[in-house]
């Protein structure tokens, strides 16, 4: 299965994150599939910048986000319009 994730980067107490897909079985920081963007926790407002498309793209195609993950997207508006288009796409 195929999740969105947090792949941490930065120095030891100056974390900073990558937002990624990965297999779930792979190691946080080991192989990802792609790159989604980037999220900086320690700057105020924390700085968060992702590729909506490519996002959609994956939640579409089934992958599942983490928790942080989940939030991050519901952040930046992405989780709305996914949840938008599935609505659309199912019969009432």
């Amino acid at each position: 299965m195929v999740r969105i994730r947090l792949l941490r980067t930065g120095k030891r107490k100056q974390p900073s994150f990558r937002v990624v897909v990965a297999d779930q079985r792979s190691p946080r920081d080991g192989r990802f599939v792609e790159i989604l963007g980037n999220y900086n926790p320690l700057t105020n407002p924390s700085q968060i910048k992702l590729d909506e498309e490519r996002a959609l793209h994956w939640l579409a195609k089934g992958a599942q986000p983490s928790a942080s993950a989940t939030a991050l997207l519901k952040r930046t508006g992405i989780w709305q319009k996914h949840k938008q288009a599935t609505a659309k796409k199912r019969p009432a």
